[in-house]
């Protein structure tokens, strides 16, 4: 059984810093890409960071990069989203989803989400 869990949501101050983590269990973690993706409130999902197999290569949405970083532990099956100088417009919910060999965007499975939200 797949099962993919965000945590780390919280309340930080424009400036700060939060890190996101997801335990993941159920499937071959380093068999697939793994992304982040996030939803804020009356808008679409959007696609933030992903991830291939072992690590080596990553992209980041315009919008964070030079922010955040992904970074994902197969021994551990876990993922991770450092975010630093956090803006306004990164409050959201933030999903851990889970992709294949081949392509973060062949989406099968993500968690319920974690929210962080990002005010004084």
């Amino acid at each position: 059984q797949v099962q993919v869990v965000e945590s780390g949501g919280d309340l930080a101050q424009p400036g700060g810093s939060l890190r996101l983590s997801c335990a993941t269990s159920g499937f071959g973690f380093r068999d697939v890409y793994m992304s982040w993706t996030r939803r804020a409130p009356g808008k679409g999902l959007e696609w933030v960071s992903y991830v291939n197999l072992d690590g080596s290569d990553t992209w980041y949405a315009d919008s964070v990069k030079g922010r955040f970083n992904i970074v994902r532990d197969n021994v551990a099956n876990a993922l991770y989203l450092q975010m630093n100088n956090l803006k306004p417009e990164d409050a959201a919910v933030y999903y851990c989803t889970k992709g294949n060999k081949w392509s973060p965007r062949e989406v099968d499975s993500w968690g319920p989400g974690t929210q962080v939200d990002v005010g004084s």
